[in-house]
């Protein structure tokens, strides 16, 4: 599997957010921000397009301590929902 260079930056600010059967959705991204962190506490879906997250839209990701960087446009949100048990979403933006 090729691995894909992020680069550097400072890190911003975190934002959690408690998630369900119901998405959990973050405040918008900030003006400088164009990588985020995200971490979630159980098995979930992910989205950064403003959509709901399902098992048919959305990126899944497992449970910590694995995390993912996306790339996003500042003011997107970044939203989850659970595979089978609720959880957290944690983000930290990754400034430019």
């Amino acid at each position: 599997m090729a691995q894909q260079y992020i680069g550097t930056g400072r890190i911003g600010p975190g934002k959690s957010v408690a998630y369900t059967g119901t998405a959990g959705t973050t405040s918008a991204i900030g003006a400088q921000t164009y990588k985020v962190r995200v971490v979630v506490t159980t098995d979930a879906f992910v989205t950064t397009d403003g959509s709901t997250p399902s098992s048919t839209a959305g990126a899944y990701m497992p449970a910590n301590p694995y995390s993912e960087v996306f790339t996003v446009s500042p003011g997107q949100v970044v939203k989850a929902v659970q595979v089978s048990t609720g959880g957290t979403l944690y983000v930290t933006e990754i400034l430019s």
